[in-house]
């Protein structure tokens, strides 16, 4: 390797031989054409989610976030507490998941499109609300998708080559881009308004490491400034960027000459910025990274022995673990089926008897030493390997819990190495197809490209298509069920979203029959997981609006005995003993009526309705003092309520009190001159 100039100590890259097999051509396409061409690829990819609704976990953090919802005056609280207080809005509810989540950045964001886009409606009872425009959202999300795509372009040809001149760094770096642009496995992150977290921190990464080179090769300090900016801004949007602070030197070995100590320099202002966050993060949600919950959707390493929720066993942990993790390389090579859940028990209790855990242990034992080996050889290969193994490690469950067993959002980030392999093995197919030649032409490389071509294409319409599934929730559930039929937390969904459009004008003739389906779910949910509290509260609700008030007041019960605290199970078991009370009082049944009302009466308090009812069983037994006094205590509820004053009228009337009941006549009859006519 030739040496600098005496006096000159610039860093240049260095090889560890030179790649005869390129040269310098003016047929490769700028970057600017390229990047242009791959923003519109994006948007093409991705233009059919533009009109798509809210989803998932978007009304965490902005349709039901008391803080995005304020727009700007809610990013002190944005920045004060966890990601998800706004959501939970009582204390205690803001680290439901372990660990805890600090995720400021997109949460500003969205208050802020919250601020400038939201629209004014007026409700059927003429209240004024606001909405977000998730055009807006979506929007946004593809083009900094875009952006994160060229920026794996132009990183890549940075690490091979100069850009523009060098053949194999314009090859790989294009099939890089390109497999990246049309993954499958993002959809997740880009059709989701909420995986913006994702985005914002591989793009904030992707962006301090393509300035962090800039500033090595231009020997130029102020692009530090930048490397600090992006990073910073990447850790604010989701934890896992912290993963690159291993990146950042390896790809300095791998690609520079760099010496140790240059290497350690180039690292400090990552490590500046992770200190940073890492400061306010503890601050702010204190030094616990990880529980081990008993609750199944927060832990799935749990199971049920006994009737009690008991620990993996760390055999049955660890073969369910490495299971996952040859899921993701599975999905990466073939991304089919895909799916935004899984929950327990979409992947199951594992042991390593099962064929799938062996092969995907020998698969990472078999990348593991390829990558070990080839570090000495600064192999790209190996680099790509370490890249996706490095960042893979804080979404595996083995450093610490993230509370679900896998997720195709986890991907976002490790897919860039795996992209960047499927590049430098294209460039050497090319390399052995071309017989040796000491020169290899853009002309030449047809088979390569045609190939990425097809599997772009074939990506491509596989995107699109899933795509069509993120519409909104209720299209998102029940596509992603027939894949996800073992996920109690799907089940749970799906039966939550068809009892919220049982209700909707459209369904009224199949209100009934969605109602039993979505039962049919939640009691699926129920034999995964027992103690699902959320599957008995929706059971309830079902089981009331289908007028089963009986089996209403069991799952409500049900619910207070998994948490005596529930507020929902509480409240809605008020509300079904007296709708049950209504039923039956005008069935006939006014014992029964008369339990239930008195039950209701218990548990609500003075409430208007369950007074009301109490009073028109009464004086329907007979009973017309006992009516009086109930009516006489409805009113003082509603003392300006035509009706209320009307009810004691009538009672008054029946009990022979006719003075009184032409008085309290006159006073509804002055509210409403119509009632009783």
């Amino acid at each position: 390797m030739a040496k600098s100039p005496k006096g000159k100590k610039q860093p240049k890259r260095t090889p560890k031989k030179k790649h005869s097999s390129t040269e310098s051509t003016s047929s490769i396409p700028s970057t600017r054409i390229v990047s242009v061409l791959l923003m519109v690829f994006c948007f093409l990819l991705y233009g059919n989610t533009l009109f798509h609704d809210y989803t998932q976990d978007d009304a965490i953090v902005i349709t039901d976030n008391m803080y995005t919802t304020e727009g700007i005056k809610g990013i002190p609280g944005i920045l004060k507490y966890d990601t998800f207080k706004g959501f939970f809005k009582v204390e205690g509810k803001d680290k439901l998941v372990s660990g805890g989540r600090y995720r400021p950045f997109t949460l500003i964001m969205f208050a802020i499109e919250w601020q400038l886009f939201k629209k004014k409606k007026k409700t059927a009872t003429g209240e004024i609300i606001y909405e977000g425009r998730p055009f807006v959202g979506h929007f946004v999300n593809i083009l900094l998708y875009g952006l994160t795509t060229i920026l794996v372009y132009l990183l890549v040809l940075n690490l091979l080559g100069p850009g523009r001149s060098d053949l194999r760094a314009f090859t790989v770096a294009l099939i890089a881009a390109l497999i990246f642009a049309a993954h499958p496995l993002h959809t997740e992150a880009v059709a989701n308004i909420k995986g913006r977290d994702e985005i914002l921190t591989l793009l904030g990464a992707l962006a301090a490491t393509y300035y962090s080179l800039m500033a090595f090769y231009k020997k130029n300090n102020t692009f530090e400034i930048a490397v600090f900016v992006c990073f910073f801004i990447a850790l604010m949007s989701k934890e896992n960027a912290i993963t690159f602070l291993g990146v950042i030197p390896l790809m300095y070995w791998f690609f520079t000459d760099a010496k140790f100590v240059k290497i350690a320099m180039k690292t400090l202002p990552f490590f500046g910025a992770a200190a940073v966050f890492l400061f306010i993060r503890f601050n702010i949600l204190g030094a616990d990274l990880g529980d081990t919950s008993n609750e199944l959707m927060n832990n799935p390493f749990i199971k049920v022995v006994g009737n009690q929720y008991v620990d993996f066993s760390f055999s049955e942990k660890m073969a369910t673990i490495i299971f996952t993790l040859g899921k993701y390389l599975q999905l990466l090579v073939f991304p089919h089926p895909l799916t935004h859940d899984y929950y327990p028990r979409h992947v199951e209790i594992m042991s390593f008897g099962n064929i799938k855990v062996i092969l995907s242990l020998i698969a990472y034992l078999a990348m593991t030493v390829y990558a070990i080996i080839g570090l000495k050889k600064k192999d790209p290969i190996s680099f790509g390997i370490l890249f996706f193994l490095m960042t893979t490690s804080i979404i595996s469950n083995i450093v610490f819990p993230v509370g679900t067993n896998m997720s195709e959002r986890f991907m976002f980030m490790p897919s860039v190495g795996f992209t960047f392999i499927i590049g430098i093995l294209g460039w050497r197919l090319a390399k052995k197809l071309n017989k040796g030649k000491s020169k290899i032409r853009l002309s030449e490389l047809t088979i390569i490209l045609g190939i990425t071509a097809l599997i772009t294409v074939a990506f491509g319409i596989k995107t699109v298509v899933r795509n069509m599934a993120w519409k909104n929730n209720y299209t998102l559930f029940t596509t992603d069920i027939e894949t996800s039929q073992n996920s109690a937390k799907l089940r749970n969904a799906v039966g939550g979203e068809m009892i919220a459009q049982s209700s909707a004008p459209e369904n009224k003739n199949k209100e009934t029959e969605m109602l039993r389906t979505a039962q049919v779910h939640l009691q699926e949910a129920i034999k995964i997981h027992p103690n699902y509290k959320a599957a008995y509260l929706l059971l309830g609700n079902s089981s009331n609006y289908l007028k089963e008030y009986e089996k209403s007041i069991q799952y409500y019960n049900r619910v207070l005995a998994i948490d005596a605290n529930d507020q929902n199970g509480f409240n809605n078991l008020g509300i079904t003993y007296r709708d049950a009370g209504k039923f039956y009082g005008e069935k006939g049944d006014f014992a029964k009526a008369e339990k239930y009302l008195n039950k209701a009466l218990e548990m609500r308090g003075d409430e208007y309705e369950i007074l009301r009812l109490l009073g028109v069983l009464n004086g329907t037994r007979g009973n017309h003092p006992a009516a009086i006094q109930f009516f006489q205590k409805a009113l003082a509820q509603e003392p300006k309520n035509a009706q209320a004053l009307f009810n004691l009228s009538a009672a008054y009337q029946y009990g022979g009190d006719t003075d009184n009941a032409q008085r309290y006549l006159q006073q509804a009859r002055a509210i409403d001159p119509n009632i009783g006519k």
